[in-house]
């Protein structure tokens, strides 16, 4: 085993994570596949372990489910006295969280980590609670189940059918310092639930047949054995990085591919995929830039992007790597990683390259050590070209001309010196003269160079002179040996050079990222956003650059672009709507629509898209290198993070002023329903009076009939403003009891009687209608706002009916007119408060009260359209049987008597 002294700076980092560690509890999760594996037994026989050995240990909750083995190892521990929350008149238990701080045990056991707390406690969830005791340094131990992990939950609604509403943070599971998998083979499972183990008999059979099939239960114990390997890996990774460990440990396969700018590297790819998917191993496809390498041409780096996408579609892990020797970067990398195997493509190419340039299949084979190199054929040998065929050089043809220049100067120089000076003297000018050329003009003009150098040489300052003849055979090595020096030295420049303008470029990309996100970090509204990104991504990419967003008649505007300018046409327009609903990136250098003059990327962020980002890069950028794409999608990424920032203040502002607004409403209308109340009783009782007394007929009895009436319905609104608020405060609680169906109905009729006069009322009540459970008084309040609203917004003389009928496990009762009905589209909003519908129906209060007290029982109300009129229907849950009326007793005494 390989080990090498720690780096100080990782060292220095590691050191600092565990002094934080030091002051906080440990987690430790007992993890199991599903419920009934024995986390919680087997948390309890471990906690006993460690009481036996002195630790203090405290049960804070532990939930037994009914099974006297677990009740029997939790019996002798101390116990945390649960804490009782008041909920809609209902007394709950909930683990109290003050209290343990305050014990401040040395070990505390706290079941069901996805536990969703009551209302009122102080937390909502019971990870959040652990979280607390830890930092107050508190261990504690929990348990948890592969279904509650969230980003877990939807493969797990996908396999079982069923939608797991608690859930964890994946963070909390990563950060626990232990992680115990407890398994239970899916037979012993079952044989365990037949058996009453798991879930009294009831709850078993129900359970059988949603949850606890057998193929369900083999998928759920892969997710979390999966999950766990992957948590034992991650533990592997940190101690090999905290040893500083460059040995592979193959204790799970990893492959590595190395690919070039070649349009056959694919096959590489594909081969590797095959290659992992026997393996059922992670693979990973890397590329890696060397300043010694040549720039790529454009065809080049369409080759490599159209690589890097497929294995992007293939599911690879695609890394972009640096570094002065790209064997090296490459085997750094796969030891970092811990690849098992690296894949390269079998070299094609002549023998006298790998001589003058290295071979890389040599470099990786030999510093691979323990890691297995697979070679494949995967870059076929391009055809020679014809004799005839022009040369394309990679330099300007003026650069050549520079060199040829800068050759003569030196020649020159050395006429000058030629008399004063030795002839090595005059050597050393020319390779001045190559480095120069090397560092200002590339490669080939330097190779020019030297050769016109050692020619220059030879022509004019050895004998005999002004002849390229040689009369001394030792000035051959002399040339030898200048050509030599001088490609080396022009060879070591360029290197020089292209390391410099690689450090320049990474300087550059480093700086646009920093003075980005730190100009994005210091706005908040989304066209300050806008402004900045198209600017620097502009700056960066020498192009003009704009980010599109929704506009008010739909389709994307630029919200902002670069000081170039901004413009599209339809076609443009398209492509960027394109990849704005899918998600994904279109236009140029893409897959879809290359043709495009621009590239588009999704700005996405949690609730959905946000815009989209248009980049036109310079001519000599284009197509993108794999490292300018992901520097771009990078920017893409923090500017839809700032938007989705941007967006979410704005929301919760509006939803402050709201919830402010709606607070100072109903306190001002509480405040004013109160002190209304006893003026209108006054006014009602007065108005009562006097009708009495009134002679019938004559426009004295009408008035005072009008002023009662009024007062009657002032005193109704008041009354419904009092409801509202108490049922948003919560101050009404429900009196459940069993009542029959026709007594509310009845109830609510009669006080509606005086309304009712003249006007036809049916009545359809089944004979078999079961008693439900229900508050009399608050359905009462329902049926008469409903049977109010009709009387009153519907022509007079026209009927009105009630009808009940019972469903699967619930009542529903029906209130239908022949009125005009309601408004198109209006059915669900005619609910909201203050909403009076588009033909005036109810006071804005009504229907919303009733909503509310039918949702308090669990039921539904909507409303709908008929042929002639709107019905209203409502529906109240059953839930178990009603109780048995008590028998009577037999008459008569005992026999003899």
């Amino acid at each position: 085993m390989a080990e090498r002294r720690p780096d100080p700076d990782a060292l220095l980092r590691r050191v600092s994570t565990e002094e934080e560690k030091r002051h906080k509890g440990r987690l430790k999760v007992f993890f199991g596949a599903s419920p009934g594996v024995g986390k919680t037994y087997a948390m309890l026989e471990a906690a006993r372990n460690e009481r036996a050995a002195g630790l203090d240990v405290v049960i804070g909750w532990v939930e037994t489910h009914g099974r006297p083995e677990t009740a029997a190892l939790a019996e002798g521990l101390e116990r945390i006295p649960p804490k009782e929350i008041d909920y809609r008149g209902t007394r709950l238990q909930e683990f109290d969280l003050a209290a343990a701080l305050a014990r401040r045990p040395g070990l505390l056991l706290l079941d069901e980590l996805a536990h969703t707390n009551a209302p009122g406690s102080t937390h909502a969830k019971r990870w959040q609670d652990v979280q607390e005791l830890l930092e107050a340094g508190i261990d504690v131990w929990s348990t948890l189940n592969v279904q509650h992990v969230e980003s877990l939950n939807d493969l797990v609604n996908q396999v079982t059918g069923v939608k797991v509403r608690e859930t964890v943070p994946d963070h909390v599971l990563d950060e626990a310092d232990e992680v115990a998998f407890v398994d239970l083979p899916a037979e012993e499972l079952l044989k365990r639930l037949a058996e009453g183990k798991v879930y009294v008999p009831e709850q078993a059979a129900r359970a059988v047949q949603q949850f606890f099939r057998k193929g369900n239960l083999i998928a759920l114990r892969e997710l979390a054995l999966r999950r766990t390997a992957e948590r034992v890996d991650e533990e592997m990774q940190d101690y090999r990085r905290r040893h500083a460990i460059e040995a592979t440990w193959p204790v799970a396969e990893r492959i590595l591919v190395c690919i070039r700018p070649n349009p056959d590297s694919g096959r590489l790819v594909r081969a590797a995929r095959r290659m992992a998917a026997r393996l059922r191993a992670e693979w990973i496809v890397a590329y890696v830039e060397s300043p010694s390498q040549r720039p790529l041409s454009p065809a080049e780096k369409e080759a490599l992007s159209s690589t890097v996408k497929l294995a992007e579609q293939l599911g690879a892990d695609v890394a972009v790597l640096s570094g002065q020797s790209v064997g090296a970067a490459l085997v750094d990398f796969a030891r970092e990683r811990n690849v098992s195997r690296i894949v390269v493509g079998k070299p094609v190419h002549p023998r006298w390259r790998d001589r003058l340039q290295g071979s890389l299949l040599d470099e990786v084979v030999r510093r691979s050590g323990e890691i297995d190199i697979h070679i494949i054929s995967g870059e076929p040998e391009e055809p020679r070209r014809a004799w005839a065929a022009p040369v394309r050089l990679r330099a300007p043809a003026k650069n050549y001309i520079w060199a040829a220049g800068v050759i003569a100067l030196c020649t020159a120089v050395c006429w000058l010196m030629f008399s004063r000076f030795d002839r090595s003297n005059l050597i050393m000018v020319y390779l001045v003269g190559v480095a120069f050329v090397a560092t200002r003009f590339g490669r080939g003009p330097s190779a020019l160079a030297t050769a016109l150098g050692v020619a220059a040489f030879d022509f004019f300052f050895v004998p005999p002179y002004l002849t390229f003849a040689v009369s001394d055979a030792q000035s051959l090595v002399t040339f030898a040996v200048m050509l030599v020096v001088g490609l080396l030295v022009s060879t070591l420049a360029v290197r020089v050079k292209d390391q410099a303008e690689a450090a320049r470029q990474r300087e550059r990309r480093t700086r646009v990222l920093y003075a980005m996100s730190r100009e994005l970090a210091a706005l908040r509204a989304p066209e300050e956003i806008a402004v900045v990104a198209a600017r620097h991504v502009a700056e960066l990419f020498r192009g003009p650059a704009a980010v599109l967003v929704p506009g008010p008649a739909g389709g994307l505007v630029p919200a902002s672009s670069s000081p170039d300018g901004w413009a599209t046409d339809d076609r443009e327009s398209a492509v960027a709507a394109w990849a704005f609903e899918r998600g994904r990136p279109a236009g140029l250098g893409t897959d879809t629509l290359p043709g495009a003059s621009a590239l588009y990327l999704p700005l996405s962020g949690g609730h959905g898209p946000l815009g989209v980002l248009g980049l036109r890069p310079h001519e000599s950028l284009q197509p993108l290198s794999p490292d300018q794409m992901d520097l771009l999608e990078t920017l893409a990424h923090q500017v839809a993070v700032s938007l989705d920032r941007a967006r979410l203040a704005s929301e919760t502002e509006k939803a402050r002023l709201a919830t402010e607004s709606e607070r100072l409403r109903n306190t001002l209308l509480s405040s004013v329903s109160h002190d209304l109340r006893t003026p209108l009783a006054v006014i009602t009782g007065a108005a009562s009076s006097l009708l009495q007394d009134a002679p019938p007929g004559g426009d004295e009895r009408e008035l005072k009939e009008t002023i009662y009436e009024e007062a009657e319905r002032l005193n109704h609104l008041v009354t419904n403003l009092l409801d509202m608020t108490r049922l948003e405060s919560g101050s009404i609680r429900l009196r459940r009891e069993w009542h029959s169906v026709e007594e509310v109905v009845g109830s609510a009729l009669a006080r509606l009687e005086r309304s009712l006069a003249g006007r036809p009322v049916e009545t359809t009540m089944p004979p078999d209608l079961p008693l439900v459970p229900m508050d009399a008084v608050l359905v009462e309040q329902v049926l008469f706002n409903l049977v109010d609203n009709a009387v009153k917004y519907t022509p007079a003389r026209t009927p009105i009916r009630l009808a009940a009928s019972r469903d699967d496990g619930s009542v529903t009762i029906e209130v239908a007119d022949e009125g005009p009905g309601l408004p198109p589209g209006s059915e669900e909003r005619i609910f909201e408060k203050f909403e009076r519908g588009g033909g005036g129906r109810g006071f804005g209060l009504g229907l919303t009260i009733c909503r509310a007290i039918v949702t308090a029982h669990g039921g539904r109300i909507w409303a709908e359209n008929r042929p002639r009129g709107a019905a209203f229907r409502f529906m109240l849950p059953l839930g178990s049987a009603p109780p048995a009326p008590p028998e009577l007793e037999e008459a008569g005494g005992d026999e003899g008597s």
